[in-house]
């Protein structure tokens, strides 16, 4: 069974950086993407960055390009996301997610196993 562990998240002021950490157990983890979405209040779960089996390649969100870096450690199993120059639309609970369909899509429903998510506050 796919277990996802966030971790990292809290509260930060504006301009200030995160790093949040989610660990893989139950399968696999080299053979999956990986993928972090985020929740705000009232809205839905959106797309925030994905990486591929090895790492080479990454996909994100244009709200947080150039801000976020998505890595992961295949010997850890861990994935990790680094944010930068937090700021207040930031405010949400982050999921990691896994697939095992070799895609990086921002479509929520096609990634298959959810972890239960960290919150992190950015206050102004």
């Amino acid at each position: 069974q796919v277990q996802l562990v966030e971790s990292g998240g809290g509260l930060v002021q504006a301009g200030g950086s995160l790093r949040l950490s989610c660990a893989a157990s139950g399968y696999t983890f080299s053979r999956n993407v990986m993928g972090w979405f985020r929740q705000a209040p009232g809205k839905e779960r959106v797309f925030v960055a994905a990486i591929n089996f090895s790492g080479g390649t990454t996909s994100y969100a244009d709200s947080v390009k150039g801000r976020f870096t998505i890595s992961r450690d295949n010997v850890r199993n861990t994935v990790y996301l680094q944010m930068n120059n937090l700021n207040a639309e930031d405010t949400a609970r982050y999921y990691c997610a896994a697939n095992d369909g070799n895609h990086l899509s921002p479509i929520r429903t096609l990634w298959d196993s959810w972890g239960q998510g960290t919150q992190v506050t950015v206050s102004s």
